[in-house]
């Protein structure tokens, strides 16, 4: 892991409409490090993958990915840089089958993993291949969303909230996958409103509050200050 960043936010803020979600986020993300957004709900850590990601369109500031400027980019110029998103709601189609939902990402860069690691790496879907996304469990699902952006050739991975809804043994498996993934050598930047999950995998916890940095801890820094932590999260 070098000490050169690979993702720069700087002073970024957002808009959706005329309501102000960012008001000046600023962190970093070196390569090989998995990082947690975290923070209270509404406090701007989804909004802030959908502006690195282009989703949000009115935002300002700076967002530098692998030594480049992205934040007059588009979506799909982002994506082609290397970084792959899957967004809260999964965004499984219902009615289309696993093994259709798995290739409906494009191969955007070489070094994607092949459509046969893939169902190596997540046995249940193989099992499930010709099943309707609509069929799936929560914790089907999540896997499949995860599985389907790693064959793009990405190697940044913004992940949204992965546990939400799932239940404990299931939150437990997806994150072993998150951290075979880091294992790999991909990036992650994962928002997490569930802490045990997001201190079992992260390296540092960037903690947002209303739309800013208020706090940067390593993972030894959050389990001597849990107090302070959980006041932050108003658990």
């Amino acid at each position: 892991m070098t000490n050169d960043p690979l993702l720069t936010v700087a002073d970024l803020h957002a808009w959706y409409g005329e309501s102000k979600a960012l008001h000046g986020m600023n962190f970093t993300v070196r390569p090989g490090e998995l990082v947690t957004l975290i923070g209270r709900n509404g406090a701007g850590k989804s909004t802030t993958l959908r502006s690195i990601m282009g989703i949000v369109k009115k935002r300002k500031g700076s967002i530098r990915f692998d030594g480049q400027e992205t934040i007059n980019r588009r979506t799909y110029q982002i994506a082609r840089r290397g970084i792959a998103y899957c967004p809260e709601e999964r965004a499984i189609f219902a009615s289309l089958t696993v093994a259709e939902n798995l290739t409906l990402p494009p191969v955007l860069k070489p070094g994607g993993i092949s459509d046969d690691d893939l169902l190596r790496q997540f046995p249940n879907l193989q099992q499930r291949l010709r099943s309707g996304g609509a069929k799936l469990s929560g914790g089907e699902q999540q896997m499949l969303a995860i599985a389907r952006i790693l064959r793009t050739g990405a190697r940044f991975l913004l992940l949204d909230e992965p546990s939400e809804g799932l239940a404990p043994v299931v939150v437990r498996e997806i994150g072993e996958k998150i951290l075979q993934l880091k294992e790999q050598g991909f990036t992650i930047l994962l928002v997490e409103q569930n802490l045990q999950f997001a201190r079992r995998v992260a390296d540092r916890h960037v903690v947002v509050e209303n739309g800013v940095v208020v706090d940067t801890l390593d993972a030894a820094e959050v389990e001597a200050n849990l107090g302070r932590v959980k006041n932050y999260l108003g658990v």
